[in-house]
C-alpha cells in the first residue's frame, strides 16, 4: 500500500462521514443557541409586563371603589354572565 493511499482512504472517511455530522451538529447546538428572544424583543415584553400590571392595579382599585359605592355589583355582573349563557 502506498503512501498516498494510506491517506487517502482515511480523508475519504472522513469528508464523507465525520464532517457532514460534524456540521449538521455544530449548525444545530447554534440554532439552539440563537432561540431566545433578541434584546428588543425582550424590552417589549418586559414593557408589556409592566403595563399588564398597571392595568391590573387600576382593575383593583377600580373594583374597590365600587364595592364602596356599589355593594352588590358584583352579584349584578355574575347574574349578567349567566343569562347569556
Amino acid at each position: 500500500m502506498s503512501l498516498m493511499m494510506f491517506f487517502f482512504v482515511p480523508a475519504v472517511v472522513f469528508l464523507a462521514l465525520v464532517a457532514p455530522v460534524w456540521l449538521i451538529l455544530h449548525y444545530w447546538t447554534q440554532s439552539r443557541l440563537n432561540r431566545g428572544l433578541s434584546a428588543e424583543e425582550r424590552l417589549q415584553m418586559e414593557d408589556a409586563l409592566a403595563l399588564a400590571n398597571r392595568l391590573e392595579q387600576r382593575i383593583s382599585a377600580l373594583e374597590t371603589i365600587l364595592d364602596v359605592q356599589q355593594p352588590d355589583w358584583r352579584r349584578h355582573d355574575d347574574n349578567r354572565n349567566h343569562r347569556s349563557s
